[in-house]
């Protein structure tokens, strides 16, 4: 049974039900769910809203029916070829203070799981894992504008032991139900247990990085082209919006470097060798991404950069051609002022012409001043 759909309630208000004392956690399980043949609404998650899927493999076959989280692990730890995949969908604090109990989970992690926002990182403790990442989507829109979304992100973490992998995700990004059905068809690479898992799951977060990357270098270059264009009217804060897109994408990216860094190196226990190799692959992936968003980061600073110094230039274009006609007014002004003061000898105040040649002579002024400051470039 894949989970092609994958709902869950909204972000959860309960905090008591989660200890930081839980340092000996038990294995005694408190639930049991037997595998049901009944199709009833009430029967579809074994336990709790935020339960997705619960599958059963035994190596590399899903088991049919629907298994208990509870009932699964118990059968996965009978054998050496099982383990169990457990979803979560923003799960509350009661619901996963049950499954941290009976998964022997570390408290501050599973405190982490609850409130998502945290950055890709990897906390190996003991036979078990904690991983964390980001996951990412590319926000079609007509153009960029000063509110537009680019980018939106989302929280993926994951818990993983020798016998089971527990998936918990915030937000409606990259629902697993696909990667479930991928792998339900690859038996052989699943077969290499829950590292399997974490391998598709981090392939498709990374093609997912790739696609948003080159998505957003095509509105990179359409601001570049706008703001290099003769007749720009292209406003900062435009730019501005798309650097801050871009800044949360790298947040989400650069930090899982480290992570999978680790695993590549097999730096995790209980991790198989053979998971290795396969590990590499996404991590040139990754490095290639980083690489690109670093690139991008600093030409988006170079067209900031310019565009300020284009709005400095015109600014000061401006100010030469006020400056040019205010010399030009200024003029006129002093002419006007001066004969305005009706002093009784002034040169020309009863000639018959005086009137008309103080006119010619205001207007030949202000010609001259008009070639004289276009020539020079300030009008």
């Amino acid at each position: 049974m894949a989970d092609t759909t994958e709902h869950g309630p909204g972000p959860g208000h309960a905090t008591g039900g989660i200890s930081r004392a839980i340092s000996a956690p038990v294995r005694a399980v408190t639930r049991i769910f037997t595998p049901a043949t009944s199709t009833s609404a009430s029967r579809s998650r074994p336990t709790g809203n935020a339960v997705v899927d619960c599958g059963f493999y035994i190596h590399g076959v899903r088991q049919p029916g629907e298994w208990g989280h509870a009932q699964a692990l118990a059968a996965a730890q009978k054998r050496d070829d099982a383990f169990v995949w457990l979803g979560l969908h923003e799960p509350t604090a009661a619901d996963l203070d049950e499954i941290a109990g009976i998964f022997e989970l570390e408290a501050f992690s599973v405190e982490d799981a609850v409130e998502g926002g945290q950055r890709p990182k990897l906390e190996p403790d003991g036979d078990r894992t904690f991983l964390v990442v980001r996951t990412a989507r590319y926000v079609p829109h007509a153009e960029i504008t000063e509110n537009s979304e680019i980018v939106e992100t989302g929280d993926l973490m994951m818990f993983i032991g020798p016998n089971f992998i527990i998936t918990v995700r915030h937000g409606d990004l990259n629902a697993l139900g696909p990667i479930r059905a991928e792998l339900d068809q690859q038996q052989e690479l699943l077969a290499l247990g829950p590292w399997a898992v974490v391998y598709s799951i981090l392939d498709k977060v990374v093609d997912s990085y790739v696609e948003v990357a080159d998505r957003v270098e095509t509105d990179i270059d359409a601001i570049e082209s706008h703001v290099f264009s003769r007749n720009t009217h292209s406003r900062i804060a435009r730019i501005y919006q798309l650097k801050r897109e871009l800044v949360e994408f790298k947040r989400s990216v650069v930090p899982l470097q480290r992570p999978l860094s680790a695993l590549v190196e097999g730096r995790c226990s209980g991790m198989p060798s053979d998971v290795t190799r396969y590990f590499r692959d996404v991590h040139d992936h990754l490095v290639r991404t980083v690489e690109q968003i670093v690139s991008y980061d600093d030409l988006l600073n170079s067209v900031l950069q310019a565009r300020l110094a284009q709005v400095t230039v015109e600014q000061n274009n401006d100010m030469r051609k006020i400056a040019s006609w205010a010399a030009i007014a200024a003029m006129q002004t002093a002419i006007a002022g001066i004969y305005g003061m009706n002093f009784y000898n002034m040169p020309e105040l009863h000639w018959k012409y005086g009137y008309a040649g103080v006119l010619l002579v205001m207007f030949g002024a202000a010609v001259a001043l008009y070639r004289l400051f276009r020539r020079s470039g300030w009008l």
